[in-house]
Protein backbone atom coordinates (compact mmCIF):
# COMPACT_ATOMS: atom_id res chain seq x y z
CA UNK A 1 0.00 0.00 0.00
CA UNK A 2 1.50 3.61 -1.00
CA UNK A 3 2.15 5.54 1.60
CA UNK A 4 0.28 8.85 2.47
CA UNK A 5 3.64 10.61 3.17
CA UNK A 6 4.80 9.26 -1.11
CA UNK A 7 1.04 10.46 -2.82
CA UNK A 8 1.20 13.63 -1.08
CA UNK A 9 4.87 14.32 -2.60
CA UNK A 10 3.92 12.95 -5.96
CA UNK A 11 1.26 15.42 -5.70
CA UNK A 12 3.56 18.44 -5.18
CA UNK A 13 5.93 17.56 -7.33
CA UNK A 14 3.44 18.02 -10.06
CA UNK A 15 1.44 20.88 -8.80
CA UNK A 16 4.86 22.97 -8.65
CA UNK A 17 7.73 23.91 -10.81
CA UNK A 18 10.84 22.80 -9.72
CA UNK A 19 12.23 24.80 -7.77
CA UNK A 20 9.95 25.57 -5.31
CA UNK A 21 11.66 27.30 -2.46
CA UNK A 22 8.07 28.38 -0.73
CA UNK A 23 6.41 25.06 -0.75
CA UNK A 24 9.66 23.24 0.22
CA UNK A 25 9.71 25.50 3.50
CA UNK A 26 5.85 24.68 3.68
CA UNK A 27 6.39 21.05 3.65
CA UNK A 28 9.57 21.09 6.28
CA UNK A 29 7.06 23.15 8.77
CA UNK A 30 3.84 21.02 8.18
CA UNK A 31 4.75 17.79 6.81
CA UNK A 32 4.28 16.50 3.24
CA UNK A 33 0.47 15.64 4.10
CA UNK A 34 -0.75 18.45 5.80
CA UNK A 35 0.89 20.91 3.37
CA UNK A 36 -0.49 18.33 0.41
CA UNK A 37 -4.18 19.32 2.08
CA UNK A 38 -3.68 22.86 2.84
CA UNK A 39 -2.44 23.26 -1.34
CA UNK A 40 -5.38 21.60 -2.80
CA UNK A 41 -7.90 23.96 -0.73
CA UNK A 42 -5.93 26.95 -1.68
CA UNK A 43 -5.03 27.73 2.05
CA UNK A 44 -1.76 28.32 2.02
CA UNK A 45 0.62 31.15 2.45
CA UNK A 46 0.58 33.71 -1.01
CA UNK A 47 4.52 32.66 -1.71
CA UNK A 48 3.19 29.18 -1.66
CA UNK A 49 0.21 29.73 -3.58
CA UNK A 50 2.44 31.68 -6.44
CA UNK A 51 4.42 28.26 -6.69
CA UNK A 52 1.15 26.04 -6.87
CA UNK A 53 -2.18 27.90 -7.96
CA UNK A 54 -2.12 27.13 -11.20
CA UNK A 55 -1.68 23.19 -11.38
CA UNK A 56 -2.78 22.74 -7.67
CA UNK A 57 -6.39 20.90 -8.93
CA UNK A 58 -4.50 18.69 -10.87
CA UNK A 59 -4.01 15.57 -8.98
CA UNK A 60 -2.42 12.21 -10.84
CA UNK A 61 -0.36 11.15 -7.75
CA UNK A 62 -1.70 7.68 -7.96
CA UNK A 63 -1.44 7.31 -11.90
CA UNK A 64 2.24 8.94 -11.75
CA UNK A 65 3.00 5.80 -9.25
CA UNK A 66 1.36 3.55 -11.00
CA UNK A 67 3.06 4.43 -14.13
CA UNK A 68 6.01 4.37 -12.78
CA UNK A 69 5.71 1.20 -11.06
CA UNK A 70 4.84 -0.50 -14.54
CA UNK A 71 8.02 1.27 -15.98
CA UNK A 72 10.45 -0.31 -13.66
CA UNK A 73 10.83 3.02 -11.46
CA UNK A 74 10.26 4.48 -7.98
CA UNK A 75 9.88 7.66 -6.43
CA UNK A 76 12.52 8.51 -3.52
CA UNK A 77 11.42 10.62 -0.83
CA UNK A 78 13.38 12.26 1.63
CA UNK A 79 11.20 9.73 4.56
CA UNK A 80 13.06 6.86 2.62
CA UNK A 81 16.44 5.42 4.03
CA UNK A 82 17.84 5.56 -0.47
CA UNK A 83 17.30 9.11 0.38
CA UNK A 84 20.83 10.91 -0.25
CA UNK A 85 22.20 12.92 2.83
CA UNK A 86 24.22 15.62 1.05
CA UNK A 87 23.86 19.07 2.23
CA UNK A 88 21.56 20.22 -0.95
CA UNK A 89 19.13 17.82 -0.36
CA UNK A 90 18.81 17.47 3.06
CA UNK A 91 19.05 20.98 3.55
CA UNK A 92 17.34 22.27 6.40
CA UNK A 93 15.04 25.45 4.41
CA UNK A 94 13.91 26.96 7.92
CA UNK A 95 17.33 28.38 8.85
CA UNK A 96 17.90 29.01 5.44
CA UNK A 97 20.98 27.00 5.13
CA UNK A 98 22.87 26.07 1.79
CA UNK A 99 23.50 27.92 -1.88
CA UNK A 100 21.21 31.34 -1.92
CA UNK A 101 18.42 30.58 -5.13
CA UNK A 102 18.96 27.02 -4.41
CA UNK A 103 16.57 24.80 -2.98
CA UNK A 104 16.26 20.38 -2.66
CA UNK A 105 13.60 18.81 -4.76
CA UNK A 106 10.80 17.61 -2.68
CA UNK A 107 11.37 13.93 -4.41
CA UNK A 108 12.86 12.32 -7.18
CA UNK A 109 11.73 9.93 -9.90
CA UNK A 110 14.09 7.11 -10.20
CA UNK A 111 15.04 4.16 -12.59
CA UNK A 112 17.62 1.95 -12.20
CA UNK A 113 19.66 -0.59 -10.13
CA UNK A 114 21.44 1.81 -8.18
CA UNK A 115 20.21 3.06 -4.67
CA UNK A 116 20.89 6.96 -4.78
CA UNK A 117 22.15 6.89 -1.69
CA UNK A 118 25.16 4.48 -2.51
CA UNK A 119 25.85 6.43 -5.54
CA UNK A 120 25.58 9.85 -4.08
CA UNK A 121 28.03 8.54 -1.36
CA UNK A 122 30.92 8.53 -3.62
CA UNK A 123 30.67 10.39 -6.83
CA UNK A 124 31.82 13.51 -9.16
CA UNK A 125 30.02 14.91 -11.74
CA UNK A 126 31.82 15.50 -15.46
CA UNK A 127 29.55 17.51 -17.19
CA UNK A 128 30.81 20.04 -20.46
CA UNK A 129 29.24 21.09 -23.65
CA UNK A 130 26.77 19.27 -26.28
CA UNK A 131 28.99 20.09 -29.14
CA UNK A 132 31.92 18.91 -28.47
CA UNK A 133 35.02 18.15 -29.99
CA UNK A 134 36.40 15.05 -30.29
CA UNK A 135 39.23 15.50 -28.09
CA UNK A 136 36.72 16.66 -25.20
CA UNK A 137 34.25 13.50 -25.97
CA UNK A 138 37.51 11.41 -25.72
CA UNK A 139 38.90 12.98 -22.66
CA UNK A 140 35.60 12.60 -20.89
CA UNK A 141 34.90 8.99 -22.00
CA UNK A 142 38.79 8.57 -20.37
CA UNK A 143 37.96 10.02 -17.32
CA UNK A 144 34.61 8.45 -16.97
CA UNK A 145 35.83 4.86 -17.36
CA UNK A 146 38.51 5.67 -15.04
CA UNK A 147 36.60 7.08 -11.86
CA UNK A 148 34.05 4.27 -12.43
CA UNK A 149 37.13 1.80 -12.06
CA UNK A 150 38.10 3.25 -8.74
CA UNK A 151 34.50 2.84 -7.35
CA UNK A 152 33.28 6.26 -8.03
CA UNK A 153 30.09 6.85 -9.51
CA UNK A 154 29.71 9.38 -12.48
CA UNK A 155 27.08 12.15 -12.57
CA UNK A 156 25.79 13.90 -15.56
CA UNK A 157 23.19 15.38 -17.45
CA UNK A 158 22.80 12.69 -20.23
CA UNK A 159 23.43 15.57 -23.16
CA UNK A 160 24.75 14.88 -25.88
CA UNK A 161 28.35 15.67 -26.17
CA UNK A 162 30.47 15.68 -22.82
CA UNK A 163 27.80 14.24 -20.98
CA UNK A 164 26.74 11.22 -23.05
CA UNK A 165 30.77 10.51 -23.41
CA UNK A 166 30.87 10.66 -19.45
CA UNK A 167 28.28 8.46 -19.07
CA UNK A 168 29.20 5.45 -21.80
CA UNK A 169 32.97 5.55 -20.42
CA UNK A 170 31.18 4.33 -16.93
CA UNK A 171 29.02 1.66 -18.37
CA UNK A 172 32.06 0.37 -20.75
CA UNK A 173 34.03 0.08 -17.20
CA UNK A 174 30.99 -1.98 -15.47
CA UNK A 175 31.01 0.67 -12.35
CA UNK A 176 28.16 2.97 -11.90
CA UNK A 177 26.78 6.61 -13.48
CA UNK A 178 23.41 8.20 -12.80
CA UNK A 179 21.42 10.41 -15.36
CA UNK A 180 20.26 13.47 -13.92
CA UNK A 181 17.64 14.58 -16.89
CA UNK A 182 15.74 18.38 -16.90
CA UNK A 183 12.76 16.42 -18.22
CA UNK A 184 10.64 13.07 -17.22
CA UNK A 185 12.03 10.11 -17.37
CA UNK A 186 9.59 8.78 -19.87
CA UNK A 187 10.19 11.96 -22.39
CA UNK A 188 12.63 9.95 -24.49
CA UNK A 189 14.99 12.98 -24.68
CA UNK A 190 17.58 13.39 -26.26
CA UNK A 191 16.32 10.11 -28.42
CA UNK A 192 19.90 9.01 -29.36
CA UNK A 193 20.10 8.09 -25.62
CA UNK A 194 17.12 6.26 -25.19
CA UNK A 195 19.37 3.21 -25.48
CA UNK A 196 22.08 4.60 -23.23
CA UNK A 197 19.46 5.36 -20.45
CA UNK A 198 19.03 1.46 -20.61
CA UNK A 199 22.41 0.40 -20.27
CA UNK A 200 23.34 3.20 -17.15
CA UNK A 201 19.74 1.78 -15.08
CA UNK A 202 21.75 -1.73 -14.67
CA UNK A 203 23.99 -0.87 -12.56
CA UNK A 204 23.15 2.74 -11.81
CA UNK A 205 20.36 4.82 -12.04
CA UNK A 206 18.17 7.66 -14.34
CA UNK A 207 17.13 10.68 -12.01
CA UNK A 208 14.62 12.97 -12.57
CA UNK A 209 12.34 15.61 -10.14
CA UNK A 210 9.85 15.90 -13.26
CA UNK A 211 6.34 14.12 -13.23
CA UNK A 212 5.54 11.62 -16.21
CA UNK A 213 4.99 13.17 -19.44
CA UNK A 214 7.16 16.74 -18.71
CA UNK A 215 8.43 17.69 -21.92
CA UNK A 216 12.44 19.15 -21.99
CA UNK A 217 12.90 22.51 -21.98
CA UNK A 218 15.54 24.94 -21.50
CA UNK A 219 15.01 26.25 -18.50
CA UNK A 220 14.25 22.29 -16.53
CA UNK A 221 18.19 21.65 -18.08
CA UNK A 222 19.33 24.48 -16.03
CA UNK A 223 17.26 23.99 -13.10
CA UNK A 224 18.40 20.01 -13.01
CA UNK A 225 21.99 21.34 -12.77
CA UNK A 226 21.61 22.01 -8.83
CA UNK A 227 20.47 18.42 -8.49
CA UNK A 228 24.08 17.41 -10.32
CA UNK A 229 25.62 19.95 -8.47
CA UNK A 230 24.26 19.06 -5.01
CA UNK A 231 24.68 14.88 -5.52
CA UNK A 232 28.01 14.98 -5.65
CA UNK A 233 31.53 15.73 -4.30
CA UNK A 234 32.72 17.25 -7.15
CA UNK A 235 32.31 18.85 -10.69
CA UNK A 236 34.53 18.42 -13.70
CA UNK A 237 33.99 20.51 -16.54
CA UNK A 238 35.10 19.32 -19.88
CA UNK A 239 34.77 21.71 -22.23
CA UNK A 240 32.78 24.51 -21.92
CA UNK A 241 32.03 27.98 -23.71
CA UNK A 242 31.76 31.54 -22.20
CA UNK A 243 28.04 31.12 -21.50
CA UNK A 244 27.02 27.18 -20.68
CA UNK A 245 25.48 24.71 -18.50
CA UNK A 246 28.20 23.32 -17.63
CA UNK A 247 29.67 26.74 -15.82
CA UNK A 248 26.61 27.13 -14.53
CA UNK A 249 26.98 23.56 -12.62
CA UNK A 250 30.04 24.46 -11.47
CA UNK A 251 28.78 27.74 -10.13
CA UNK A 252 26.70 26.09 -8.02
CA UNK A 253 28.49 23.30 -7.18
CA UNK A 254 31.02 26.03 -5.69
CA UNK A 255 28.16 27.90 -3.87
CA UNK A 256 27.50 24.81 -2.04
CA UNK A 257 30.88 24.16 -0.99
CA UNK A 258 31.90 21.48 -3.66
CA UNK A 259 35.21 20.79 -5.64
CA UNK A 260 35.41 22.64 -8.81
CA UNK A 261 37.29 21.55 -11.48
CA UNK A 262 38.18 22.07 -15.01
CA UNK A 263 40.04 20.59 -17.97
CA UNK A 264 42.59 22.67 -20.24
CA UNK A 265 41.86 22.64 -24.32
CA UNK A 266 43.79 23.99 -27.07
CA UNK A 267 44.41 27.91 -26.59
CA UNK A 268 41.89 28.42 -29.52
CA UNK A 269 39.43 26.26 -28.78
CA UNK A 270 35.94 28.04 -28.44
CA UNK A 271 35.12 24.90 -26.42
CA UNK A 272 37.38 25.60 -23.83
CA UNK A 273 36.92 29.53 -23.28
CA UNK A 274 34.59 28.43 -20.15
CA UNK A 275 37.09 26.04 -18.43
CA UNK A 276 40.11 28.23 -19.30
CA UNK A 277 38.48 31.20 -17.42
CA UNK A 278 37.45 28.89 -14.51
CA UNK A 279 41.49 27.82 -14.09
CA UNK A 280 41.85 31.85 -14.76
CA UNK A 281 39.88 32.95 -11.93
CA UNK A 282 40.79 30.94 -9.55
CA UNK A 283 37.38 29.31 -9.79
CA UNK A 284 38.40 25.70 -11.21
CA UNK A 285 41.06 23.28 -10.08
CA UNK A 286 43.08 22.46 -13.34
CA UNK A 287 42.64 18.69 -13.64
CA UNK A 288 44.46 16.36 -17.04
CA UNK A 289 43.33 13.21 -15.40
CA UNK A 290 41.38 10.55 -13.03
CA UNK A 291 44.26 10.80 -10.79
CA UNK A 292 44.60 14.64 -10.86
CA UNK A 293 40.49 14.10 -9.82
CA UNK A 294 40.96 11.81 -7.18
CA UNK A 295 43.83 13.68 -5.56
CA UNK A 296 41.69 16.90 -5.64
CA UNK A 297 38.45 15.43 -4.69
CA UNK A 298 40.05 13.50 -1.96
CA UNK A 299 38.62 9.83 -0.56
CA UNK A 300 34.99 11.28 -0.43
CA UNK A 301 33.52 11.04 2.80
CA UNK A 302 36.80 10.16 4.44
CA UNK A 303 39.42 13.01 3.30
CA UNK A 304 42.29 10.89 2.02
CA UNK A 305 43.28 10.53 -1.37
CA UNK A 306 41.73 6.74 -3.24
CA UNK A 307 44.42 5.10 -4.28
CA UNK A 308 44.61 2.17 -6.98
CA UNK A 309 44.36 -1.14 -5.64
CA UNK A 310 48.23 -2.86 -3.80
CA UNK A 311 47.79 -6.22 -4.40
CA UNK A 312 50.80 -8.56 -3.93
CA UNK A 313 51.58 -8.82 -7.71
CA UNK A 314 50.71 -5.62 -9.97
CA UNK A 315 48.48 -7.58 -11.99
CA UNK A 316 46.04 -8.74 -9.57
CA UNK A 317 42.48 -7.65 -9.48
CA UNK A 318 42.61 -6.97 -13.46
CA UNK A 319 39.46 -8.46 -14.97
CA UNK A 320 39.88 -11.51 -18.11
CA UNK A 321 40.14 -8.82 -20.66
CA UNK A 322 42.68 -6.42 -18.77
CA UNK A 323 44.77 -9.20 -18.39
CA UNK A 324 44.82 -10.60 -21.68
CA UNK A 325 45.66 -6.92 -23.05
CA UNK A 326 48.33 -6.59 -20.58
CA UNK A 327 49.73 -9.26 -21.63
CA UNK A 328 50.22 -8.74 -25.17
CA UNK A 329 51.94 -5.71 -24.86
CA UNK A 330 55.62 -5.39 -25.05
CA UNK A 331 58.27 -5.50 -22.75
CA UNK A 332 60.82 -3.08 -24.89
CA UNK A 333 59.18 -1.85 -28.59
CA UNK A 334 55.49 -0.70 -28.54
CA UNK A 335 52.33 -2.14 -30.22
CA UNK A 336 49.59 -0.25 -31.78
CA UNK A 337 46.22 -0.88 -30.56
CA UNK A 338 45.08 -2.83 -33.46
CA UNK A 339 48.00 -5.18 -33.10
CA UNK A 340 47.64 -5.24 -29.60
CA UNK A 341 43.57 -5.99 -30.53
CA UNK A 342 44.70 -8.90 -33.24
CA UNK A 343 47.49 -10.46 -30.34
CA UNK A 344 44.65 -10.47 -27.32
CA UNK A 345 41.60 -11.57 -28.98
CA UNK A 346 40.24 -8.54 -27.23
CA UNK A 347 37.72 -6.01 -29.60
CA UNK A 348 39.95 -3.00 -30.49
CA UNK A 349 36.81 -0.56 -28.92
CA UNK A 350 37.80 -2.54 -25.57
CA UNK A 351 41.83 -2.24 -26.03
CA UNK A 352 41.26 1.30 -26.86
CA UNK A 353 39.45 1.57 -23.64
CA UNK A 354 41.66 -0.62 -21.50
CA UNK A 355 45.07 0.87 -22.57
CA UNK A 356 44.66 4.27 -20.38
CA UNK A 357 42.83 2.08 -17.19
CA UNK A 358 46.16 0.24 -17.18
CA UNK A 359 48.43 3.69 -17.81
CA UNK A 360 46.96 5.10 -14.95
CA UNK A 361 47.55 1.59 -12.36
CA UNK A 362 51.42 2.08 -13.58
CA UNK A 363 50.58 -1.16 -16.22
CA UNK A 364 51.40 0.32 -19.04
CA UNK A 365 52.69 3.38 -21.17
CA UNK A 366 52.75 5.39 -24.25
CA UNK A 367 55.83 4.96 -26.18
CA UNK A 368 57.13 6.49 -30.13
CA UNK A 369 56.28 3.28 -31.43
CA UNK A 370 52.30 2.96 -29.83
CA UNK A 371 52.21 1.12 -26.39
CA UNK A 372 54.08 -1.27 -24.16
CA UNK A 373 54.66 -2.38 -20.75
CA UNK A 374 55.40 0.26 -18.17
CA UNK A 375 58.74 -0.13 -17.19
CA UNK A 376 59.41 -0.97 -13.33
CA UNK A 377 61.41 1.54 -11.30
CA UNK A 378 64.48 0.18 -9.80
CA UNK A 379 63.83 -0.83 -6.02
CA UNK A 380 65.42 2.22 -3.96
CA UNK A 381 68.53 1.90 -2.00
Amino acid sequence: MTSPERLARAYLLRVAEPPAPALLTFVAEHGPVGAAEAVRRGEVPEAVLQETSARREIDLAERDLAGAREAGARLVIPEDDEWPAWPLLSLDVATGRGAEGVAAPLALWVRGAARLDEAADEAVAIVGARAASEYGQHVSSELGYALAEHGVAVFSGAAYGIDGAAHRGAVIAGGVTVAVLGCALDAGYPAGHVGLYDRIARRGAVVSEYPPGTPPARHRFLVRNRLIAGLTAGTVVVEAGARSGARNTAATAGALGKVVMAVPGPIGSAMSVGCHRLIRDAHATLVASAADVLETVGRLGTGDAPQPRSPRRRTDGLGPQALRVHEALGERRGKSPEGIAAESGVPLPRVRALLPALELDGLSERCETGWRRARTPPPRS
